[in-house]
């Protein structure tokens, strides 16, 4: 699906940084698409204990997907729940959060200086001229004031993107998601995988979907979108009679608490246009043999772009945007204390917890 380029775009953005509980690298590339509609966040000290990684995989346009990786991790640091120590409330929230922030005046006005003259907000230059703050988009306001304006009724962007985000504090990983970009750990060269690409036809997917008034044709929500859960599509989030979760499409991520140890290798965090061409224990392999001769872990991200770029557009794989962030934990992993809802999971296999039903982790 798509329209192409004639040649792919194969310049890549790169970075590499670390401290002294992790070291990440992480690489983006547009590749045979028109435009580039990925977006990540790496934070390696989101606070003093605290790493956050983050790629949001936009459809439609680029601009919900650089929304999150702008305001997402904000969200998560000042809520009160991270405060007091529930970070998988404070994932939840965030991402609820989101779609919060995009209506009205001011998250018209956000999303026009994020996108381009050529995208579906019309009337940007208006925007900008109207806006009492100029538009930077930099003040961390925890209440997101209301703004009057022309755009005040604004429902929401009709584009929007997948978010899959991990937390690491001592020896817990948090993974959150939405939509089928997809987190995978290697424990002792085993891939396995963290979140749950949420496609239309899963049992669960299927049902909030026809309960909410929706219907699947072609493996595509009402025909349209082939993801269930994502933030931004308000289009498909106008119910008024049901909360935020149960809506046709909802922002509602699944959110997995894993005990890290010693037999941990890494952790990928990857947007849909790498997972179509690799499965994860593909991935993790060639992943751990790129490690064995090369230390700049962006590298290693480069070469799986690489590997994954089709030679042309004939058939489809390997010809979407490509984001990746790869992180390694540093040894010994410095245990913390646990928060009182988190299972203790077994030294053998990652456990998880998710917020609205129980999930096993993976092994692929």
């Amino acid at each position: 699906m798509g329209v192409y380029l004639s040649t792919p775009k194969t310049e890549k953005f790169s970075e590499d940084d670390e401290n002294s509980r992790v070291k990440f690298g992480l690489s983006s590339m547009q590749g045979w698409r028109t435009t580039m509609e990925d977006a990540h966040a790496a934070f390696p000290d989101l606070d003093d204990s605290t790493s956050f990684f983050g790629v949001y995989d936009g459809h439609g346009g680029k601009v919900v997907a650089k929304f999150c990786a702008k305001y997402l991790h904000q969200q998560v640091l000042k809520s009160e729940a991270y405060s007091a120590g529930d970070l998988s409330m404070a994932l939840q929230k965030s991402f609820f959060r989101m779609d919060d922030m995009m209506r009205g005046q001011r998250g018209w006005r956000e999303l026009a200086v994020l996108g381009d003259k050529i995208n579906k907000f019309t009337g940007m230059i208006e925007g900008l001229i109207w806006s009492p703050r100029g538009g930077d988009g930099n003040e961390r306001d925890g209440d997101w004031a209301f703004e009057e304006g022309p755009h005040s009724d604004f429902s929401g962007p009709t584009s929007g993107c997948t978010a899959c985000v991990a937390l690491i504090r001592g020896n817990q990983l948090l993974v959150a998601n939405a939509g089928d970009s997809r987190c995978v750990i290697s424990r002792k060269g085993q891939a396995y995988n963290l979140s749950r690409d949420h496609k239309p036809e899963l049992d669960a997917e299927k049902e909030r979907i026809i309960r909410a008034g929706g219907f699947i044709h072609a493996g595509r929500v009402n025909g349209s979108l082939n993801l269930a859960r994502a933030i931004g599509d308000m289009e498909f989030k106008q119910n008024k009679f049901l909360p935020a979760e149960k809506q046709i499409v909802t922002a509602n991520p699944d959110v997995n608490t894993v005990e890290l140890c010693d037999d941990d290798d890494f952790l990928v965090l990857a947007c849909d246009g790498i997972w179509d061409c690799m499965s994860s224990q593909q991935l993790v392999e060639f992943v751990h043999e790129q490690l064995s001769t090369e230390t700049k872990l962006s590298v290693v991200c480069e070469r799986v772009l690489d590997r994954c770029l089709a030679p042309s557009t004939a058939g489809g794989e390997g010809c979407d945007n490509m984001t990746m962030i790869l992180v390694q934990f540093k040894k010994p992993i410095q245990p913390n204390v646990p928060a009182s809802t988190n299972q203790e999971p077994s030294p053998s296999e990652p456990a998880a917890e998710v917020t609205d039903s129980k999930q096993e982790p993976e092994q692929t």
